[in-house]
């Protein structure tokens, strides 16, 4: 008898966005499915990583990160979070964001234990949570408003209970956790003893509050664990470059799990990180144009989906606009995205993509606008032509 997936991974089968993906290659549509940006990375990264290159930095590095990159780290996190963690013993490189927190997760979690997920979310947490043997226990957060709620959240915590998940600003939504949402995970996670794990990726992509972080509340410097990247700051999601920050308990259980899964980050792009995170120190620098840049996308983006007809809610960061497919006619989200895909050129999508499949929220696309204007442009006039066309037809 020929071996097959493991239950535990054979359930979720084929990645959404693998799916989208190539149904946008089949059909020639424009692709606002996938979060990667289709614009080029800032001129400065791309030759530092070619300077790397070039200088014959192409063998396995130090496996938490190169001394100067994880330096550079510690001193943007000083400024942005207020505490400078221990370059040598608290930052760890990794081969991405995803090898981050499945590092994380793996580390601390077994069979037995049970990761809280507030849904929607990103849907490799369930499939690490899944790699560990530990039980996912999903938390919905409600729309169209997707507030983190204590009585829920505390009604899931369990004996058994070991990690809470938590990602603002927030992919799918685009939320930024308000303080009172930080001061409630918090809380809930000192008084049972559990470890959260922040997901900060988009940190620098925001428009209507500043990157808050939960590590840098009292008492939970010591049970954080927070992951992010360069992938989408500096628009090279396939350099796959993140890192993790933690106590040094904590670390020693990411770098447990490091060590066996990548060993380390790809050299010339861990160069290429110190270069790239400089460029941040300037208050009226990089950053603040990403920001402005995206702030644009944002303000294109709700306008051509609300030219054809949607209603799309505003996000508060990251690069990602949910519009409930009601409006069009549709009670399903995975019907519109395939409708879509086919008849209108135009890619998204399935919001129920980041739930439990059980209690999936199943109204909403999701737009990710990480484009050009030319590219929301194009997706614009082909909504607007398949509006036309449903309604003629009727």
């Amino acid at each position: 008898m020929l071996h097959t997936i493991h239950p535990r991974l054979a359930a979720f089968g084929e990645s959404i966005f693998t799916t989208m993906s190539r149904l946008a290659v089949e059909h020639k549509a424009v692709n606002l499915g996938q979060g990667f940006p289709d614009f080029d990375a800032p001129e400065v990264v791309k030759q530092a990583a070619i300077d790397a290159i070039n200088a014959g930095h192409s063998q396995y590095a130090r496996a938490a990160g190169l001394p100067h990159t994880v330096e550079r780290i510690s001193e943007r996190m000083r400024v942005t979070h207020g505490f400078a963690p221990d370059p040598m013993g608290e930052v760890t490189l990794c081969a991405g964001c995803c090898e981050a927190l499945t590092a994380t997760i793996i580390g601390l979690c077994g069979v037995g234990d049970e990761v809280i997920l507030l849904d929607p979310c990103y849907d490799s947490y369930a499939a690490a949570v899944a790699m560990a043997g530990a039980t996912a226990v999903r938390v919905p957060m409600q729309a169209p408003d997707f507030r983190i709620e204590r009585h829920a959240l505390a009604a899931a915590i369990t004996p058994r209970t070991k990690l809470i998940l938590l990602n603002s600003p927030h992919n799918p939504t685009g939320r930024i956790a308000t303080d009172e949402e930080l001061r409630t995970v918090a809380e809930l996670a000192i008084q049972h003893h559990l470890v959260v794990m922040s997901d900060e990726v988009y940190e620098e992509i925001r428009f209507t509050a500043p990157h808050r972080s939960i590590a840098c509340l009292p008492g939970m410097r010591e049970r954080t664990v927070i992951v992010t990247s360069m992938g989408k700051t500096f628009s090279v999601t396939g350099w796959r470059l993140g890192w993790a920050v933690a106590p040094p308990s904590l670390t020693a259980a990411v770098r447990a799990t490091h060590q066996f899964l990548t060993f380390c980050a790809p050299t010339p792009f861990v160069h290429a990180a110190a270069v790239a995170i400089d460029t941040l120190a300037d208050p009226h620098g990089y950053g603040a144009d990403l920001r402005r840049a995206y702030t644009e996308r944002r303000v294109i983006m709700h306008r051509e989906l609300s030219s054809a007809g949607l209603q799309p809610l505003w996000p508060e960061g990251a690069y990602f606009m949910l519009a409930s497919v009601e409006p069009w006619g549709f009670t399903d989200d995975v019907d519109a995205a395939t409708t879509l895909v086919r008849e209108a050129g135009v890619a998204a999508i399935p919001c129920s993509a980041f739930y439990d499949a059980a209690q999936a929220e199943r109204r909403y696309l999701r737009f990710a606008f990480c484009k050009q204007e030319a590219t929301m442009l194009e997706a614009g006039c082909r909504l607007r032509d398949w509006v036309a066309r449903r309604s003629s037809a009727r």
